[in-house]
């Protein structure tokens, strides 16, 4: 299960909850809008899921703050269900609904980008249309396989079938429409496809191996925005393999100070030749989601914004264990109210 935010208003909505099941491929669309939390999304969960097909046994997600809230993994735990979650910067391994959400993205730009703010309306039909397609994976169709009989078909509209006018260009315009859509998602599944399979490669290694592991430039929480996340270190380590998880996913022995989460998928691992260590080692402020926090460590410089004087007051600060460099001007009010303690 996924998200799919920051979408225009429709219907009062802006996110839409998609959930697959992992064996039929059938999915859910469920609309949501925001402010919600994990009480919200899981009033939802049980009310468009839990009672069409009870409670699930495992459920894989990313790494947000909805799935890693303390309420959605307790309801879950008291229920039976696993909660797994997809590995640091490899959403394939939550490839599933990553894929689903792709092309409903696909299904929903072909006819809403005219009318952005309509798309709530498309959602039901691009939900029939997704779980009674023909699936090459599993050579039925999500509603075959889930209910053990082919999907009932969509009566389509016969011309001169009706006298009344105002029905026979609604069936029409459905039927013209739906056609559409199908073969734009047909077409966005291949594509997909085609593309993916173009980039995986087969990477094995042994215990005691010594790899590099990627980061891409890790997010922060705290004001300072890092001036050189262009140059900033891409591989850090190398590091040694102390085991390996399924097919594709190693466990790295990590610094004993560092809280990011040892198990990485293949795809960001690169071996190490030789004994050179050219690359530093995990920052220690990075935590268990790859976001840096840090705090001020000394005040360098007091400015104001604006030529006239009349500006916000802004300070120089240098962070705790970064580099002079990465020093960043931020706006005192702002400062004070984050970091009260640092200026008592």
């Amino acid at each position: 299960m996924d998200f799919i935010e920051k979408l225009p208003k429709s219907e009062g909505t802006d996110t839409i909850l998609v959930v697959v099941d992992r064996l039929s491929k059938y999915a859910h669309f469920i609309p949501l809008k925001h402010p919600f939390a994990a009480r919200s999304v899981a009033d939802k969960f049980a009310k468009e899921i839990i009672r069409l097909h009870g409670i699930p046994r495992i459920i894989i997600s990313d790494r947000d703050k909805v799935f890693m809230s303390n309420f959605w993994q307790e309801i879950f735990r008291l229920e039976g269900t696993a909660l797994k979650h997809s590995m640091v910067y490899y959403p394939q391994s939550d490839g599933q609904s990553k894929v689903v959400n792709r092309c409903l993205g696909t299904y929903l730009r072909c006819y809403a980008s005219g009318q952005p703010c309509s798309w709530c309306k498309w959602l039901p039909w691009a939900e029939y249309w997704y779980n009674t397609s023909y699936h090459t994976s599993t050579k039925h169709s999500p509603f075959q396989i889930l209910y053990g009989r082919a999907p009932p078909i969509l009566i389509r509209y016969t011309a001169g079938s009706t006298p009344v006018s105002s029905v026979e260009d609604m069936l029409e315009s459905r039927d013209a429409q739906l056609d559409e859509l199908k073969m734009q998602l047909l077409r966005a599944q291949q594509k997909m496809k085609v593309a993916t399979d173009k980039r995986r490669r087969d990477e094995q290694f042994a215990i005691g191996n010594k790899v590099f592991v990627k980061l891409q430039p890790y997010r922060q929480r705290s004001l300072a925005a890092r001036r050189n996340e262009k140059l900033s270190p891409r591989y850090y380590g190398p590091f040694e393999i102390a085991a390996r998880i399924g097919e594709v996913a190693y466990k790295l022995v990590l610094p004993a100070d560092s809280e990011v989460h040892p198990v990485f998928h293949v795809s960001q691992l690169r071996r190490a030749h030789g004994v050179t260590n050219s690359s530093p080692l995990l920052p220690q402020q990075l935590n268990t989601d790859i976001e840096l926090i840090v705090e001020p460590e000394e005040l360098l410089g007091v400015r104001n914004n604006r030529p006239t004087g009349l500006g916000e007051i802004e300070v120089l600060l240098k962070w705790k264990a970064l580099s002079l460099f990465e020093a960043t001007w931020e706006k005192f009010s702002v400062i004070q109210h984050q970091f009260p303690h640092f200026y008592r």
